[in-house]
């Protein structure tokens, strides 16, 4: 069976290199972008600014790690997906035992939940990981119902003029505006709140430093504090 590929993101990468510039620990795991691949639900909005996509074509090495997974994950069954992930997890827990670190792990830093089968592994190795904290954002409403309420998961649907209103109840929504402030008025009409912009994209906070990525040190998303805004345009 294949051995699933972690990734290393600055971003949210729980534990940075001493100087602060780069991820020291893989702790996210991505599949490649696109309705061809695993993004069934992928808008036209998120398909044009997607900046994963873009690294996919801009770095060889990424998009066969990318391309691996996929192609260890499309055709597998739902058991066989779920022994990858967990050992893929299993790991990551090792891993950061071994370095003392807390147990954060990103979910889909590329790509998102393609198959039911797959929903149905993600949920199970989450449940069977109570000691690491999960966060993950996607486009598939059927995969934000079947992975809403549990306690270690921090879910987000992630919403835009062209598929806000299949928000399913009782998810945070992570919304993308071409301004904050377009964003602000795109969340106060579906949920009533103006949501929190992404402090990192308002350059409130580096994008990764000496005590970690932007993510693992704001921890808004990662503990699921609110709704999240982010903006295309970064204004």
């Amino acid at each position: 069976m294949p051995k699933l590929k972690r990734s290393n993101d600055r971003k949210v990468t729980n534990m940075a290199t001493p100087n602060g510039k780069r991820s020291a620990l893989a702790n996210t795991f991505g599949l490649p972008s696109g309705k061809q691949y695993s993004c069934p639900y992928a808008t036209s909005i998120c398909e044009k600014i997607c900046y994963a996509g873009k690294l996919e074509k801009m770095y060889t090495s990424v998009r066969e790690v990318l391309l691996h997974n996929w192609n260890a994950l499309r055709n597998a069954d739902k058991y066989d997906m779920w022994a990858m992930l967990d050992t893929m997890i299993l790991d990551f827990k090792s891993d950061c035992d071994t370095k003392g670190v807390k147990k954060l792990f990103r979910i889909h830093w590329d790509g998102d939940f393609f198959n039911a089968d797959y929903i149905w592994a993600w949920k199970v190795v989450i449940e069977n990981n109570t000691d690491t904290q999960f966060w993950v954002y996607t486009r598939n409403p059927d995969a934000a119902r079947a992975l809403r309420d549990i306690p270690n998961l921090s879910l987000y649907y992630s919403a835009d003029a062209e598929n806000w209103e299949f928000a399913p109840q009782g998810v945070k929504i992570a919304y993308l505006g071409d301004t904050f402030g377009a964003a602000k008025q795109a969340m106060l009409a579906m949920t009533g709140k103006p949501g929190a912009s992404c402090p990192e994209q308002l350059k409130r906070i580096p994008l990764i430093s000496e005590k970690g990525g932007a993510c693992a040190v704001c921890r808004l998303c990662i503990d699921g504090k609110s709704d999240i805004r982010f903006s295309i345009s970064k204004r």
